[in-house]
């Protein structure tokens, strides 16, 4: 293993322009034995939540481009573990993944905003040793 930790974000170089990680920042929220998953931050998606034909009954809500693996699911960070059953703990209050039904609750009933949720389609995933390997060829910077 290596300096990165789930909670870490890493910052694209210059070594991806041209490539979907471009300009990318991308907090992991699993490393492990396993390998890697992480989401990128910020890059909005082209349509929102309500834009999507099976959630077209919600009220706006904005959706990232998580990354370029999985890209039929939504995936969740949130800071409401009081309302979202399921989350995995993270950093700063911060949980990973939650039951959808009481995600779209908080969304579309109680209010909830991008800066108590944030939904992604798709994510990044590495294999075992792969990540760390991008990292040491230069491909990403560590932000701890």
């Amino acid at each position: 293993m290596s300096d990165l930790k789930a909670g870490y974000y890493i910052k694209s170089t210059a070594a991806l322009i041209g490539s979907f990680f471009e300009n990318t920042t991308i907090l992991l929220v699993e490393h492990n034995e396993e390998g890697s998953i992480g989401f990128v931050t910020n890059k909005p998606f082209e349509k929102s939540l309500h834009e999507l034909i099976e959630f077209n009954y919600i009220k706006p809500f904005p959706l990232m481009d998580g990354g370029p693996v999985d890209r039929e699911h939504l995936f969740v960070l949130h800071k409401l573990p009081d309302l979202i059953d399921g989350g995995t703990k993270m950093s700063n209050g911060l949980y990973w993944g939650g039951n959808m039904e009481q995600v779209i609750e908080a969304i579309n009933i109680r209010g909830a905003n991008k800066q108590d949720i944030q939904l992604f389609i798709g994510y990044c995933g590495w294999d075992l040793g792969e990540l760390e390997a991008e990292v040491e060829e230069g491909s990403w910077t560590i932000s701890y």
